[in-house]
């Protein structure tokens, strides 16, 4: 891969150094993303972002591809999709425009066949009717019937902001019905007991509530905190 410096101003095509292993993907995607946003203090979540793959119980678990575009130009998406690994998600800053469309049909049944499992998109998609088969997950920000430019500038494989995500490549992208989350690769290690141990006291407490037995101290205590008579 050549050096940023000898690619011309806005234009750079990288590499990822590192990307999450089968067993770590395996075992981040029997967690669901609230869980995960709650251990990372529940302040990281893709902002505005809707499935339109019509699948509710679809969860995405891969590695994030990253591409910074020019609003309304897909130029760098079609060499994402071509470098793309199967299993990897592709993740789009389009600076939430929707004035074009980023990705549409014809992009979904190349990525089909590459075995790319998402799109993130931080902007908008067309032929909705060919996403809503499945195949592939999409989210993203709306949709619009216009379609791109193929100009550039645009960016493969560099750090970017997507719906409110700060995302590198290699990055752990986890999707459900509730939304997206990034983790990045560094942490995934020290994060994965920690979201484990926090859905397994969920699955307690869902028990609890089931049962009629919910320990009404869990909440007394916190208004007494407050200074509350309770």
């Amino acid at each position: 891969m050549t050096s940023r410096s000898e690619w011309p101003a806005g234009y750079f095509i990288g590499s990822r150094d590192k990307v999450p292993d089968s067993t770590t993907l395996d075992a981040w995607r029997r967690l669901a993303v609230p869980n995960i946003g709650d251990c990372m203090g529940r302040s990281v979540a893709a902002r505005g972002l809707k499935p339109y793959h019509n699948d509710s119980q679809l969860v995405v678990c891969g590695p994030a591809l990253t591409v910074k575009v020019r609003p309304g130009d897909n130029l760098m998406i079609h060499k994402a999709i071509e470098i793309a690994q199967p299993g990897d998600v592709i993740v789009v800053d389009g600076a939430g425009d929707l004035t074009q469309a980023l990705i549409g049909g014809l992009m979904r049944t190349s990525a089909i066949t590459k075995k790319i499992a998402a799109f993130i998109i931080d902007g908008a998609i067309r032929d909705l009717n060919e996403w809503a088969e499945g195949g592939v997950a999409v989210y993203a920000r709306g949709n619009t019937l216009r379609g791109p430019s193929k100009d550039g500038p645009g960016e493969v494989n560099i750090p970017i902001s997507c719906a409110g995500l700060l995302v590198s490549p290699g990055d752990l992208i986890v999707a459900d019905a509730d939304g997206v989350i990034a983790v990045p690769f560094d942490e995934l290690d020290d994060l994965l007991p920690k979201v484990q141990q926090h859905a397994q006291r969920e699955e307690k407490i869902r028990a609890n509530n089931a049962a009629g037995t919910t320990d009404p101290e869990r909440f007394n205590s916190l208004l007494r905190a407050k200074g509350c008579p309770v």
